[in-house]
């Protein structure tokens, strides 16, 4: 019998109580292959696959969906979706709008955000997706605002629709919808299908658009008069959207997303250009700052610098900050500098034998090395431990060694 490779296939009753029974018996710590054998004498061979890959994939899902247990998934709409605090950040930037349309909408990661509070036109090429789309939503209790439609949103008239927005998220991979990440092309920075030009063409039709792009966006790709905004969670920085002109705030913005996105509590903090006069360069002072992703793709360095005030830099090339005193921000994680000078790693080596520091993170910025053949070469020995940066100061080779600041 043939594997299925349509998820939908499990919205049948035999398909429900199969992910029922595959999610109960997984805790009882059974072999996947013999769980899988078991199963097969009471459904269909096809099934099963179908239920099992689903499985693993609502397993890796709950990082970015509270209710993952309850969606279904192909894995590259998986990927490419995104969490649930992001989908919600962008659609709390959307409110007022109550008509939206949401192409290239995939699994839904985005839908179940913008139908909290719009009607939403969700559309598709891939069949398959389309129909998880709609059905993520129902998990979330939004069904009834959407309305799938299976098309190439090339070919969707969107001046019929009475739209108030559109949100538009371009495949960044070849091969169908449905394909695995294993077979799928991605494609260069800046590419996507539909391609960028077309995505911002949109504005023409209806003027609020807002396009989701990969963080490694080309600066020359961002249209003129749209608004670049990069999003980190926590530390890690997840992608660019790009604000139409009717929508943008200004050029550039970095979102940071803190908490908990399970829950209730947690929210974004978002900083923007702030001219001033150009941040000076020093030696590293009593405490470095190392800028969140988004602030440094944003390049809103020196805007941080003079949002904190008295923050210098370090380099003109580096985006490192440093300050004489104690400062927290969610835009940056601060260090303690317990010792500074120019980079020699025998010097060092010493030095952090002398501290007793016996394990380190190392982080490596405008100079060339590999970390894990340096890390070796120290043959640290200690209960302590550390960061150690290695980087340019004035041009120069310089390491920091430096500790959290709530460390006794």
């Amino acid at each position: 019998m043939p594997v299925t490779t349509d998820p939908a296939e499990l919205l049948t009753p035999q398909g429900q109580e199969l992910l029922a029974r595959l999610a109960e018996s997984q805790p009882a710590g059974r072999s996947p292959l013999a769980l899988a054998e078991r199963l097969r004498r009471d459904y269909p061979a096809g099934l099963v696959a179908a239920a099992t890959a689903q499985q693993e994939l609502r397993q890796a899902a709950r990082a970015k969906f509270s209710r993952a247990d309850a969606m279904l998934f192909t894995r590259a709409g998986y990927e490419q979706a995104s969490s649930e605090a992001i989908a919600a950040y962008r659609a709390r930037r959307l409110q007022g709008k109550a008509r939206i349309a949401d192409l290239c909408c995939g699994i839904g990661g985005d839908l179940t955000a913008l139908s909290a509070a719009a009607d939403v036109v969700a559309v598709d090429r891939d069949e398959v997706h389309a129909r998880l789309a709609w059905h993520n939503a129902a998990v979330y209790g939004h069904s009834e605002r959407v309305t799938a439609i299976v098309s190439d949103v090339r070919d969707i008239r969107l001046a019929g629709q009475r739209l108030d927005a559109v949100f538009v998220d371009p495949a960044r991979r070849s091969g169908p919808g449905t394909a695995s990440a294993g077979t799928a092309r991605r494609f260069r920075a800046g590419e996507s299908e539909p391609p960028l030009d077309w995505c911002a063409a949109l504005a023409g039709q209806v003027p609020a658009v807002v396009v989701k792009a990969a963080p490694g966006l080309p600066d020359e790709a961002v249209p003129d008069g749209w608004e670049a905004e990069f999003i980190a969670e926590g530390r890690d920085l997840k992608e660019a959207v790009l604000w139409s002109p009717a929508l943008a705030a200004g050029p550039r913005r970095a979102t940071v997303l803190l908490g908990d996105p399970a829950s209730a509590d947690d929210h974004a903090v978002t900083l923007t250009a702030r001219p001033g006069d150009p941040v000076p360069v020093t030696e590293p002072g009593e405490y470095l700052l190392d800028p969140s992703p988004a602030v440094t793709r944003a390049s809103l360095v020196e805007d941080l610098a003079r949002e904190l005030g008295g923050a210098a830099k370090i380099d003109p090339r580096i985006a490192f900050l440093t300050l004489d005193r104690d400062v927290r921000t969610p835009f940056a994680r601060t260090l303690r500098v317990l010792d500074s000078a120019p980079w020699n790693e025998k010097r060092f080596a010493r030095r952090l034998r002398e501290l007793g520091i016996g394990a380190v993170d190392i982080r490596r910025r405008g100079l060339a090395g590999d970390v894990d053949q340096i890390r070796r070469r120290l043959k640290l020995a200690g209960r302590g431990r550390a960061t150690v940066v290695i980087t340019r100061v004035s041009d120069q080779p310089w390491g920091l060694i430096c500790a959290d600041p709530d460390a006794t």
